[in-house]
């Protein structure tokens, strides 16, 4: 059985540089799948130097920061079985290396085997506002895609759980979030 877990991928590109960037990854018996869409810096990370790391995070500024263009120089230590960065803070990381590339025009399937596994603190859970801001996130990084009433009933929706449950923290990213959806509405904003 497969299934996706939203993370936190981070690579090196071949000078060192970290990129930052939400992925799903596809749980699979004995890894990940990655499949990133071309073009894409974690694609050509990944292709050039065959590893990554998979962090998940309980901070959903992350992934708002990263798919509104708003923050993307999230604080990372190295890794400590590859070559790698992982993401200051994240809850848990995995260092992965790819072990096959399925190649196509679109978005390339690219096959992960872990090869350490680290705990940083426990999960206490999401609130249902850090869950929404998951969802805008994806959502946002889809406006060249969607329609306007798509993205409105989609907002509409996600706005209950913020209003209901949200901290400081989740309300700082929906705001994010809020400015790139009018940017784009607005035909100011660039892609993220």
């Amino acid at each position: 059985m497969t299934f996706i877990r939203e993370t936190v991928i981070t690579s090196l590109d071949p000078a060192g540089n970290v990129h930052v960037a939400p992925m799903g990854a596809t749980v699979v018996a004995g890894g990940y799948i990655l499949a990133p869409f071309r073009p894409s810096r974690t694609l050509d990370n990944l292709l050039a130097t065959r590893c990554a790391v998979v962090n998940v995070t309980d901070d959903v500024r992350v992934y708002a920061g990263c798919v509104t263009g708003r923050r993307r120089d999230w604080p990372t230590v190295p890794a400590e079985r590859i070559r790698g960065a992982v993401l200051d803070g994240a809850l848990a990381h995995e260092e992965i290396e790819v072990t096959a590339i399925e190649d196509d025009a679109m978005r390339p399937r690219l096959t992960c085997r872990p090869v350490h596994l680290v705990n940083h603190r426990p999960f206490r859970g999401f609130n249902r506002a850090q869950a929404a801001v998951v969802e805008g996130a994806i959502l946002v990084s889809r406006l060249h895609l969607l329609p306007p009433e798509k993205i409105d009933r989609e907002v509409e929706y996600l706005s209950i759980a913020i209003g209901k449950t949200a901290g400081p923290v989740e309300l700082e990213a929906w705001g994010w979030l809020m400015d790139r959806i009018a940017e784009h509405r607005a035909g100011t904003g660039n892609a993220a």
